[in-house]
């Protein structure tokens, strides 16, 4: 079919001495095949692993310790983890990423966490449950509030003890607090993002940790006490997708730095539970 378009006659000239090709794709041939499956991490607290035990495999990021918590939790172990590809390599530039080997016909995928459970599923069966493992319909509504209080309340408290890791954001926001970063980094520096010399008021506000202190301790208290000496939370049976958030959001405060591991480690349930899971989890894993 003839374009309706027409290039004037020098155009066509000048465009034919930078003819465009096309050539098929690269196959990228690794170096050795994937022979496991493979969780691309954060790194851990140290990349020093112990040979005698996998106490340095658990990522510090509590997304990506989250994951490694439901594979091994839903029973699956020997998977391999790596932490030496930065969160831009991953899908949509996070972490982590699951990359698993070929199977006969099927190639070797790389899976983003949502895809994950579906794996998961087809490696240890399950997936029909309507209820996600819980007991009864009303256990699972639950869930969902726990979630809510684990991902909120509880990772503000967990985000805030952190020490700041350096950012361009970052060092936009402590330009216009006053501070001198961006002005000693730039040359010449910035006009002011906000106030009087800015086209934009002053907006914003610093949430502390004191701001949320009561509110985390709550959440702490509650926790501890829904779990009481139950193996699992909110008595199932088996361990839920509940359980690995709640042992990443624990392990994390345990081993932080911060006065907020204190209310963990005041709650004799929460720190025996942890320890529990967490002896499963680092069983579950390799290093790549």
């Amino acid at each position: 079919m003839t374009s309706v378009f027409s290039f004037p006659e020098p155009l066509q000239r000048f465009l034919s001495k930078f003819p465009l090709h096309t050539y098929p794709p690269i196959p990228v041939i690794p170096r050795r095949p994937l022979q496991k499956p493979t969780l691309w991490i954060a790194p851990p607290r140290t990349t020093v692993v112990d040979q005698t035990s996998n106490s340095d495999i658990l990522s510090t990021d509590v997304e990506c310790l989250k994951w490694q918590a439901y594979i091994a939790l839903r029973g699956l172990t020997n998977i391999a983890v790596r932490w030496d590809i930065s969160p831009e390599g991953g899908i949509d530039g996070r972490l982590p990423c699951l990359h698993t080997p070929a199977v006969g016909d099927v190639g070797s995928e790389l899976l983003a966490p949502r895809s994950i459970p579906v794996w998961v599923d087809g490696q240890v069966g399950g997936g029909s449950d309507p209820l996600n493992g819980y007991s009864d319909e009303t256990l699972k509504d639950e869930s969902h509030a726990w979630v809510s209080l684990l991902e909120g309340v509880v990772h503000a408290a967990l985000t805030l003890s952190e020490p700041p890791q350096p950012s361009l954001s970052q060092l936009f926001v402590t330009a216009n607090a006053g501070g001198r970063a961006l002005a000693a980094t730039l040359s010449p520096p910035p006009a002011p993002l906000t106030g009087l010399s800015s086209v934009l008021p002053p907006y914003g506000t610093n949430i502390t940790l004191s701001y949320i202190q009561g509110q985390y301790v709550e959440a702490i208290a509650s926790l501890s006490e829904r779990l009481g000496t139950d193996n699992w939370f909110l008595g199932s049976e088996n361990p839920t997708a509940l359980d690995a958030l709640a042992f990443a959001y624990l392990h994390c405060l345990l081993y932080s730095m911060d006065s907020t591991r204190i209310e963990v480690t005041r709650r004799a349930n929460l720190v025996a539970w942890e320890r529990k899971v967490r002896t499963q989890v680092e069983a579950a894993f390799t290093v790549a």
